[in-house]
């Protein structure tokens, strides 16, 4: 039988997905070759998950904190060798986190009151099928958070992953919908696409089954999310400064500063990107971070190598450079810096290439204020309002305040490390997707629940 070029690739393409589609069933759950499909599955599976218990959920959540911890070197390995930022060890410290300590069902609260006319009830329910977009720069952690939080809240989850972080994210999706299996859940509570594109960020954004948008990543996706005409939750971009004032511990402000510079290579969008010193303690801050925390002092010549090769003409930066090491990127620039070097360091004005962009990258200038109050309106600037995060060493109390008002930022970390404002080293719940420009701040299964307000009139008050 002679078969025409045409049947013979429509034969072709079959085979193919047949191919693929046994493949998602074996191996690699809630992954399809069309979105549209993608979204209908999760819809099938939301429909069971709202119905669920929440001891059921629970189990679930429970089940996916285990696989986590169980594949945490394999989620950061596979992170650091697909997308070339960070590093593995504060990878698993993140994967960690997240299992320990991102909320579960326990954020789901009702709230109610009684009186002479009757009883009413505020439940948290689901929206139902949650759109994300997740970045590169914590593909597997934010698609880990994500899924936790909004399976909590009844929801399942269809996601765009950055290009750059596909097998990682799928990897990430396909341990969800194993832990669910593995608990009696259904499959696909978390879904995604083999190969995901604009296109296919498009057909999720506009699709009617789905009310919710989360974006987490640059300006553009988080624009493109809020101009959809949708609900939407944006986590977008930050340049978070460090200020440092006369009352603080200069030695512990310094190695403070540093290791939240330099966790993961930078790549969190909380890191400290900047810092600003009072004259009075900023020659002795400069030399604690140089002589007992690993920074390379950068010359001007050095700065200007850097430059040149950290951000790009346009003025974007150089993938290439983003969540590398200090080490590399400075041989980068010619420099062969000695073994230990965490972080690279120059004083410069606050208008400086190097300070005013947002690097995500372990580089670290230093703008000299001459007091407190220039200080504030220096982080003020440098922040840019986009109200994400900052930082702050000092021991006045009332200057702590005054800043935290000026910069008015969802996430203010007070003498420490950036990442202690995540639970790491400090108190509370982490997140990989703040939304700092919708409002929300750190969200958490809650923030992807709607409210319901159920009445009994003039009944079941029984005081």
């Amino acid at each position: 039988m002679n078969l025409s070029e045409s049947q013979i690739q429509s034969i072709v393409t079959s085979v193919m997905t047949t191919i693929k589609a046994q493949e998602s069933k074996s191996g690699c759950h809630g992954v399809f070759e069309d979105m549209n499909v993608a979204i209908e599955e999760a819809k099938k599976s939301q429909k069971i998950v709202a119905r669920m218990s929440i001891d059921q959920r629970e189990k679930i959540i429970s089940r996916i904190r285990e696989k986590i911890k169980e594949n945490a070197e394999t989620l950061a390995r596979m992170g650091v060798e697909e997308t070339g930022m960070g590093n593995v060890g504060d990878k698993i410290l993140k994967h960690v986190l997240v299992a320990e300590k991102t909320p579960g069902t326990e954020d789901i609260k009702t709230l109610a009151w009684s009186g002479d006319r009757g009883l009413t009830l505020v439940e948290m329910g689901p929206f139902g099928v949650i759109g994300a977009i997740t970045p590169c720069t914590n593909p597997s952690e934010t698609v880990l958070c994500n899924t936790m939080g909004m399976l909590a809240g009844g929801n399942t989850v269809v996601f765009n992953p950055h290009p750059q972080a596909i097998k990682t994210s799928q990897f990430a999706i396909n341990i969800c919908n194993e832990a669910s299996l593995e608990c009696g859940g259904p499959d696909n509570v978390a879904v995604t696409v083999f190969k995901p594109t604009l296109d296919t960020s498009a057909i999720m954004m506009k699709h009617k089954d789905i009310p919710l948008l989360v974006a987490t990543g640059g300006p553009g996706v988080v624009t493109a999310v809020l101009s959809s005409g949708k609900r939407g939750i944006g986590a977008g971009a930050g340049n978070p400064p460090a200020l440092v004032d006369e009352t603080a511990d200069i030695r512990k402000a310094a190695a403070d500063i540093v290791n939240g510079c330099t966790f993961d290579n930078n790549l969190p969008c909380i890191a400290e990107k900047e810092v600003v010193a009072v004259d009075s303690i900023c020659d002795d801050l400069m030399k604690y971070m140089i002589e007992e925390n690993g920074c390379y002092l950068a010359s001007k010549e050095v700065q200007e190598k850097l430059i040149a090769t950290v951000i790009t003409e346009k003025g974007a930066l150089n993938r290439k450079c983003v969540g590398r090491d200090a080490k590399t990127l400075l041989k980068m620039v010619g420099v062969d810096a000695p073994e230990g070097t965490r972080c690279i360091i120059f004083e410069g004005p606050k208008e400086h290439k190097l300070i005013t962009t947002e690097l995500m990258m372990p580089i670290l200038g230093v703008v000299r204020v001459k007091d407190f109050e220039e200080g504030v309106a220096t982080a003020v600037w440098l922040e840019h309002g986009n109200r994400h995060s900052a930082h702050i060493h000092s021991k006045n109390v009332d200057r702590i305040t005054e800043y935290a008002r000026a910069l008015d930022t969802a996430i203010l970390v007070k003498n420490g490390p950036s990442y202690a404002a995540l639970g790491f080293g400090g108190e509370g719940f982490p997140t990989f997707t703040i939304a700092s420009r919708t409002g929300e701040g750190l969200t958490s299964a809650a923030t992807f629940t709607k409210r319901r307000r159920c009445t009994m009139s003039d009944s079941l008050c029984i005081r």
